[in-house]
């Protein structure tokens, strides 16, 4: 679970295990391959989109909810704020809650990425 301030509150994002193969199906690309674009900056706006739409789901926000947020919030901020919180929830699912990796704590998705693969 990853909390962050999105629209007009802190809220809660998780990407479960459920909600995953729907990312995977809207964005056409794999879990393990949507993460290294975000690393590298090579993503699509619904890869961050539906990433923090289904995380929000995950996090208990109904999906209504959650599209309607989207819409109103991301375009209103830069693309900057929401590619960072769609990073800290992949990070979260990548490294998992409770893990040791200082670059997962700091939100550093290319460091965790990089330190599990050594």
């Amino acid at each position: 679970m990853h909390k962050a301030f999105f629209g007009d509150r802190e809220r809660n994002f998780a990407l479960t295990p459920t909600l995953i193969p729907e990312l995977e199906r809207l964005s056409g690309v794999g879990i393990g391959k949507l993460c290294q674009k975000l690393v590298q900056g090579d993503f699509a706006l619904l890869e961050i989109t539906e990433t923090i739409r289904l995380a929000m789901i995950g996090g208990g926000t109904s999906p209504q909810e959650a599209a309607a947020l989207v819409k109103t919030y991301i375009a209103a901020s830069p693309l900057g704020e929401a590619h960072l919180l769609a990073a800290d929830i992949l990070t979260k699912l990548w490294a998992g809650p409770g893990a040791d990796n200082d670059a997962a704590a700091t939100g550093d998705l290319a460091a965790a990425l990089d330190s599990e693969a050594a």
